[in-house]
Formats: structure tokens, sequence, C-alpha cells
């Protein structure tokens, strides 16, 4: 399966990084980016094939992955709409706010297109990408693109009308537990802990507890309940979260991500 790639961007680093990594042959991928200092760097580390335009990114592509930021979209689809047509190709779209729908309004209604959204964690080859697909997209469609995102982490299947939640949830949530590992950090710092040190710890703690989650398959509020021993200092200070509305705090956050993915779905539509 041959894959073209247009944008040259940190997520589209990430991804053909990290299928180069899982073991996709280098030969069968191929990018194209206006910045030709990003295609490359690309070309250098991975040995990845240097597209010299749109159209030839699309020629010759069973998949072509459309990697450049939402706001170009309504320059760049006209401009690839012809090459699109003539080579029949798997279209991926992984920009945020640009639905299935507005993208085969330009492209034709007859196109293959499978829409994902994956998180800045693809860089570390943890990222976590919805995928729903267009009418006409079929079961292999969807199989050749969870292939291509299982190599920078995790996939789900889930309906296009949930992606706004999706993208407060998975897409936003990087930086909420960006915040909340600082703050463990400058708590530390309070507590006399050095600076470099208390942030390592923090990072740590955080991470161990994400992987002891995914190891055990336990519900969060179960460990909860193990960490919190009776009388100790533990539950003093989930309480005092608690008193905060720091799960309020949380539940806020999310769902004001979720209403401007939402109105700017809006935007598209006007």
């Amino acid at each position: 399966m041959r894959i073209g790639c247009i944008g040259a961007g940190n997520m589209a680093s990430a991804i053909l990084r990290g299928l180069v990594a899982g073991g996709k042959d280098a030969g069968d991928l191929c990018v194209y980016d206006i910045n030709p200092d990003k295609m490359r760097e690309l070309s250098r580390d991975c040995g990845i094939s240097l597209a010299s335009s749109e159209e030839d990114a699309i020629c010759g592509a069973d998949v072509v992955i459309l990697a450049v930021k939402p706001q170009v979209y309504g320059s760049l689809l006209p401009r690839i709409r012809d090459a699109i047509r003539r080579t029949r190709p798997l279209v991926i779209s992984i920009a945020a706010g640009k639905s299935i729908a507005g993208i085969l309004q330009v492209l034709g209604e007859d196109i293959h297109i499978v829409r994902v959204m994956p998180n800045i964690n693809a860089k570390v080859g943890e990222a976590i990408t919805a995928i729903c697909a267009s009418p006409l997209a079929g079961e292999a469609d969807v199989a050749a693109a969870r292939n291509i995102f299982n190599a920078i982490g995790e996939t789900v299947l889930l309906d296009e009308s949930k992606f706004s939640g999706y993208a407060a949830l998975a897409g936003a949530a990087p930086a909420y537990t960006f915040l909340f590992i600082d703050a463990l950090a400058e708590a530390g710092v309070r507590q006399g802990i050095p600076r470099d040190l208390s942030l390592r710890i923090a990072r740590q703690t955080v991470l161990g507890s994400a992987v002891l989650l995914r190891e055990t398959g336990a519900h969060p509020r179960l460990l909860l309940d193990e960490v919190c021993s009776p009388g100790g200092i533990t539950v003093e200070g989930v309480l005092s979260l608690q008193r905060d509305g720091m799960e309020a705090a949380v539940v806020d956050a999310v769902q004001a991500a979720c209403d401007r993915d939402a109105r700017l779905m809006a935007g598209e539509k006007r």
C-alpha cells in the first residue's frame, strides 16, 4: 500500500515516523509540503520519498493523507480535486472541524473518505485516534486507516456526530494533563523539593497511574479507594480537591472545548 501525505507538520511527521518505526517500507511513503526544509528533514530521518507537488504526492498513491491545517482546506481541496478524481485513492483527513460532508462537497460524493482525529501523543507513539468513514467507504478502507494509525497508538471507531466531544476530550485533554503535572510540580517546590526533581516526580507519577489503569483495567474509583487509606494523608488531599471543584472544573473544560468545536463546525456549514 502506497501512501502519499500532503503536509509535513508535527502530526504528519509523527504519523510517517511511526509508520517507518513500525516496519512500513519507507519506499512506499511520500510527502509534499510547501516548506521544503520539513520535507527534507523527514526524508533524511526516515528515508521517505519527496513529492514535487501535491499532485505528485497523489499520483500512484493508494491512500492520500491530508495533513494540513483546517484553514488550508478551502484552497487545497479545489486544487487536488482533479487528481483525486482521476486516481481514486482513499482520502484520509486529519483536520479538526472539517466534516466528511464538507470534503465530499468539493471532491465529489463518490470519493472514499475516512476522517481521523489523533492527538499530540502521536509524537511518542501513544496517541488515541478516532475514526469514521464516508457512506461509500467500506470495511477495507476503515481497516487501512486503522492499520496506519495503530502505528502511532490506539484507534477507536466513533460516529462523526461524537467528534466534537472526542476533540474536547482526547484532543484537548493532553493540555489539561500538562497543566495538572505543572501544578503538581509547583506544589512539590512549595514543599521544598527542587524544581527539576519535583517535575520528574510529578511526571512519572502521572505516567505510572495511567499505565496502572490500562494494565489492570480497573475503574478509576476502585484504584482511588485503594490509595485512600482510612484516616490517611491521601484522602485529605482528595477531599480538598473535591471541595475546590476539581471534578466539575474538568467536566466544564471539556464542555467549553466541545462548544468551541461545534461553533467551528457551524462556521464551516455557513
